[in-house]
């Protein structure tokens, strides 16, 4: 019984450091609608709480509550196709943009968020795992349960696509 309020207490200190993070990927895997992205957060930290004698203390905590959070959300998109359709909200409406930031900042964050939240999931995830958090291929292809290979070649299609958006708008702002 120690052994377990011990792990629980280590696991709820780690998800106090990698809340922000949680937070990022959740929005990223609900489609930027934050009612779900809240119950996927909330429901990722629950679980990973009662599941905290899983937990080997010293290794990666960030890994392991992000392949929770992607277990929680198939599961509830399963549960989805038997109960409803999924709504999806306009990441300009999810409020992230931060409020520390110049209004600039902002507005091109924002854009490239939407850009990001456009491609397929499986390239967005992937983008949002290597470019944003750090993760290396492999890590990333752990979380997300594929082969390196796949996030390897979703990251390429996503900077492709990423480029093409960016020489276009650079073409358009030449040309006002």
């Amino acid at each position: 019984m120690f052994l377990k309020k011990r792990r629980q207490a280590i696991v709820k200190q780690e998800l106090q450091a990698v809340k922000d993070r949680l937070w990022r990927f959740c929005i990223l895997r609900a489609n930027g609608n934050r009612a779900d992205a809240d119950d996927l957060f909330q429901e990722t930290a629950l679980r990973a709480i009662e599941k905290a004698e899983q937990f080997e203390p010293g290794t990666k905590f960030d890994n392991w509550v992000f392949t929770i959070a992607v277990s929680v959300w198939r599961n509830e998109l399963r549960s989805r196709k038997v109960r409803l359709g999924a709504g999806v909200e306009d990441a300009q409406e999810s409020d992230l943009p931060s409020k520390h930031l110049d209004g600039e900042t902002n507005t091109f964050a924002s854009e490239v968020l939407n850009r990001v939240m456009d491609l397929p999931k499986g390239q967005s995830v992937a983008v949002l795992l290597v470019y944003v958090e750090g993760y290396s291929y492999k890590q990333a292809a752990q979380i997300m349960d594929v082969p390196i290979g796949t996030v390897m070649s979703r990251l390429a299609a996503a900077r492709q696509t990423l480029k093409v958006w960016a020489d276009g708008d650079i073409i358009e702002n030449d040309g006002q």
